[in-house]
């Protein structure tokens, strides 16, 4: 029973690790103030419970598309990777970060954002990778370890960044600045989401593809050293009244 139990076993462990080792280097970059290893662990498990929600929007929202239109027409595929998959996946990660984390004492720096955004994306991946790894195999789960995965953490840093600045507005009585922090917080993870998940599968040369993943992973691995670095206190009075100074 074991022999046969240890390559799903080893599927699995290649399907986590990846989201580990993303997780370690956001934690890291935390400088200002470290967050309680148990709540980290908490969003990244209300992040799988996101999957569950996002599935069932997916459903029903790929049924009514495919009443309407070919799923080989643009229109279908551009309401398919940015509303029904990008708008459901993201609006859910931030529905549930926000249950766990908007009213917490925790929450009192801007880069805090980022790592909760990122616990909760992760958990999603993990999830969802443990399914294709499963199911296709160990070259999917090489595959996924350089792409998907990392590619929902980008989703969760630009989240994150967003998070974090509205936070921090609230906090200093900027209250349009932190709804319009929210929103951008769902739209533009969304809208990456959208294009990753397009060019992924356009029939087009791969190329196209990896270089969006490059320049998508090099802008959020320079954004995350930038909000590290210039990390705040929520209470800090410097000024950043700036909506953009994230």
């Amino acid at each position: 029973m074991f022999l046969f139990a240890a390559p799903s076993i080893l599927l699995i462990i290649l399907a986590i690790l990846p989201a580990v080792f993303l997780m370690f280097f956001i934690y890291r970059e935390d400088r200002l103030e470290k967050e309680p290893p148990k709540m980290v662990l908490s969003l990244a498990i209300l992040g799988v419970v996101s999957t569950f929600l996002a599935m069932i929007t997916e459903t029903v929202g790929m049924a009514l598309l495919g009443n309407w239109f070919s799923e080989y027409s643009v229109a279908y595929r551009v309401l398919l990777y940015f509303i029904v998959v990008g708008l459901s996946e993201e609006g859910f990660k931030y529905l549930v970060l926000k249950i766990g984390t908007w009213r917490s004492a925790e929450f009192n720096c801007k880069f805090d954002g980022v790592v909760y955004a990122v616990a909760v994306s992760l958990g999603f991946a993990v999830w969802e990778n443990i399914k294709y790894v499963l199911t296709y195999g160990f070259a999917t789960a090489l595959v996924r370890a350089v792409t998907a995965v990392p590619g929902h953490a980008c989703f969760g840093v630009i989240m994150g960044a967003w998070y974090g600045l509205a936070k921090r507005k609230q906090q200093q009585g900027w209250n349009s600045a932190s709804r319009l922090a929210r929103f951008l917080a769902v739209l533009l993870p969304t809208i990456v989401h959208g294009i990753y998940d397009y060019i992924a599968t356009a029939e087009t040369s791969s190329i196209h593809f990896i270089m969006f993943v490059v320049i998508m992973f090099a802008i959020c691995f320079y954004t995350v050293k930038r909000l590290s670095a210039d990390d705040k206190y929520h209470n800090d009075e410097a000024d950043d009244s700036s909506i953009i100074d994230i």
